[in-house]
């Protein structure tokens, strides 16, 4: 079977940087090229996409909302079995090579200062700072902050408060004062899947976090089903606002639709048409037959 592996950058990602998805795109096929399998074509690409800088991911993550914190996701699945993820994990450049590393304990997901002793473990620990774009976007959003309106009573709804400022207001639990933070919105999770000579599938994703969040908010990136998923009928990695992702286990809900027979891009179509259509989402799907690249926005990918 020829190998194929897929890219993308995330839904906020501009299509100019698919240079970034193709350099990673072709890291991981060299990678099977070489003998390797799909896990380790996905590692290796994803990997590249958190070098970029460019992606919020890796080295490229957002900074939260105090400033300082850059707290990262990943996860990595296969058909053979083999599952493992990260969350709130800081101080790792590189944290789809820890994720990975998940597979070889009895667990499947670590997180917060868990996972940091994990990586410390693996010397995969390397405190780094936020790149001069992550710096910019942080401060641009600074008014957006301080002028959010107050919010004393009710619960969080995306009908009625877009951008979630003024409950983030209502329930900060930074180390600091709510006056000196900065945020913005990001869906930049960066994610490969792909299919090697022998037929086996992999997912693998990574995410610098999403924007405005309170301090140990998880996303869809790392949990199973949701932002990823793969098996005998393919892999699936999503991209975008996680909250709406997770409500739909959007990426085991397409996964069943292959197992059922359905194709890939009518599987994707269907999975995303439950999410309201102002929400952003991307999706890239790969099966014995088919690959595909589906976005409600323009995004960066690649395919090779």
């Amino acid at each position: 079977m020829k190998p194929v592996l897929v890219t993308h950058g995330g839904t906020s990602s501009d299509v100019s940087q698919s240079d970034g998805c193709l350099a990673a795109a072709y890291a991981g096929h060299e990678s099977m090229d070489g003998g390797g399998d799909s896990l380790a074509a996905v590692v290796s690409a994803v990997g590249v996409l958190e070098a970029d800088g460019r992606f919020n991911a890796g080295l490229g993550a957002s900074l939260g909302m105090d400033g300082r914190t850059m707290s990262c996701d990943a996860a990595v699945m296969d058909s053979a079995g083999r599952l493992g993820a990260v969350a709130n994990l800081v101080e790792v450049p590189y944290p789809v090579k820890v994720a990975v590393r998940v597979t070889d304990t009895p667990h499947h997901l670590l997180v917060g200062i868990g996972a940091l002793e994990f990586a410390k473990r693996l010397g995969l620990h390397r405190p780094y700072e936020p790149t001069a774009t992550a710096v910019a976007e942080f401060r641009e959003h600074h008014a957006a902050i301080q002028n959010a309106p107050e919010r004393t009573s009710g619960s969080a709804d995306d009908s009625q408060d877009d951008d979630g400022l003024a409950a983030i207001k209502q329930f900060w639990n930074f180390p600091g004062s709510w006056n000196d933070a900065i945020d913005q919105w990001a869906q930049n999770t960066v994610g490969a899947v792909a299919r090697d000579a022998s037929g086996r599938f992999a997912v693998a994703i990574s995410t610098g976090g999403c924007m405005p969040a309170l301090l140990g908010r998880v996303g869809d990136s790392p949990l199973i089903g949701c932002g990823f998923y793969a098996g005998p009928a393919g892999a699936i990695a999503c991209t975008g606002i996680g909250e709406h992702i997770m409500r739909h286990m959007l990426a085991a809900r397409i996964y069943m639709a292959l197992e059922l027979g359905i194709g890939l891009r009518r599987a994707i179509d269907d999975g995303m048409r439950r999410l309201p259509e102002h929400v952003e989402v991307g999706v890239i799907g790969i099966t014995a037959e088919e690959s595909e690249v589906v976005s409600r926005k323009p995004m960066a990918s690649a395919q090779k």
